[in-house]
């Protein structure tokens, strides 16, 4: 798994998870959803993201695109 890969993975479990907690839980869980969207636009612009990094150290390769 690459890098990229493992940001969607990451991203796109958020996500759910929050949607779900918020059907079943309480409505203040779509903070997160909108606060995951606001970083990944963030992230798209800066190139900044902690969580980028983090799996960087961890020692996922890195390959541009997805092919």
């Amino acid at each position: 798994m690459t890098v990229e890969r493992a940001i969607l993975l990451t991203v796109g479990g958020l996500i759910i998870v929050s949607v779900l907690l918020a059907v079943y839980v309480n409505l203040n869980w779509l903070w997160l959803t909108g606060i995951l969207g606001a970083h990944l636009v963030q992230a798209s612009f800066t190139g900044l993201c902690p969580v980028v990094m983090m799996l960087k150290r961890l020692g996922l390769p890195s390959k541009p695109g997805f092919t």
